[in-house]
């Protein structure tokens, strides 16, 4: 029971700016947005997140500055895409490599320096059920976060008008247009509402996962979030499951190799990245090629003049 305590524990933990991203990024491709740019939002909140951690001493502020940090790089691809209407896919990549370069730069004073992790919060008496205490009650912040966005995303989008709304904007813009709806309002705020997702993910590897910082420390996980909107169809609580399953991957992986399994190590340490590739090209072919996402997605939105 320890042993798969502690295995539960560290799926948790894997698998919580996975779900965070990928949520995150659900909502953008919902409105009718592509982003790519979720890996140099989340490295963007990971050098942020610690700098400030760090220079001011408090963790609070370490995630505020990530928040803001994944925002701003998304307010720099909704110029892009809805101000100018650029190659939405162009644009993306562009920002993950920005991304990447930049917090190289932010997070070079701050590498090999320590800091102590952010927490968990014990719920009174159920944190003390052996086994289901720990596993599940007695988490930080960012893993409740996490739920609690899974559950407000849900609502949002299939009980709310708002919701409805924005799905409405993803499906048709030129209809959604029409009927007097602000269509580059309303993805404006998703993309924002993404990259703050993207920078609270990252803030989560710097200030909990490992406490310090590294560059590339994201390792591609932005890639996975994205994967995983694709493997969840468009829905949030499939997003959960997904990220749970890719998350699971990777800590099998690292005790695989613990354990000394006679497999390249190289090898191990690509699974989670093939297994995402497989997942998605037999999710395309039980879906015949078909695209069960939203019907403008990636297409630019020009009002008329």
């Amino acid at each position: 029971m320890t042993l798969l305590e502690a295995i539960l524990l560290t799926v948790i933990t894997a698998s919580t700016p996975l779900l965070i991203a990928a949520i995150g990024e659900l909502v953008v491709e919902r409105a009718g947005v592509l982003n790519l740019g979720v890996e140099g939002m989340m490295i963007m909140g990971a050098a942020a997140g610690i700098a400030a951690a760090i220079t001011t001493g408090n963790s609070a502020f370490g995630v505020l500055a990530a928040v803001l940090a994944g925002m701003a790089l998304a307010a720099v691809f909704a110029f892009l895409t809805l101000g100018l209407a650029t190659n939405q896919v162009a644009a993306g990549l562009a920002l993950s490599i920005f991304g990447l370069g930049l917090s190289g730069v932010v997070g070079a004073p701050f590498v090999g320096v320590q800091r102590a992790g952010i927490g968990r919060i014990e719920i009174p008496l159920l944190s003390e059920i052996p086994f289901l205490g720990p596993v599940f009650f007695a988490q930080d912040p960012f893993v409740y976060a996490s739920f609690a966005l899974v559950v407000g995303v849900s609502w949002f989008l299939w009980r709310s008008k708002a919701g409805l709304v924005l799905r409405a904007c993803g499906e048709n813009h030129a209809s959604a247009h029409a009927l007097g709806y602000p269509v580059l309002r309303i993805r404006f705020l998703a993309i924002l509402f993404g990259g703050a997702c993207a920078g609270l993910a990252g803030a989560y590897l710097s200030l909990v996962y490992t406490p310090f910082w590294t560059s590339g420390m994201t390792g591609g996980r932005g890639w996975i979030a994205l994967a995983i909107v694709v493997f969840a169809s468009w829905l949030p609580w499939r997003a959960a499951i997904g990220a749970y399953l890719f998350g699971g991957i990777t800590i099998l992986q690292l005790h695989a190799q613990g354990a000394g399994v006679p497999v390249p190590s190289q090898l191990l340490s690509a699974l989670p990245y093939l297994i995402t590739i497989l997942v998605l090209v037999l999710i395309m072919r039980l879906r015949r090629g078909g695209a069960a996402g939203p019907a403008a997605l990636g297409t630019p939105f020009v009002p008329d003049r």
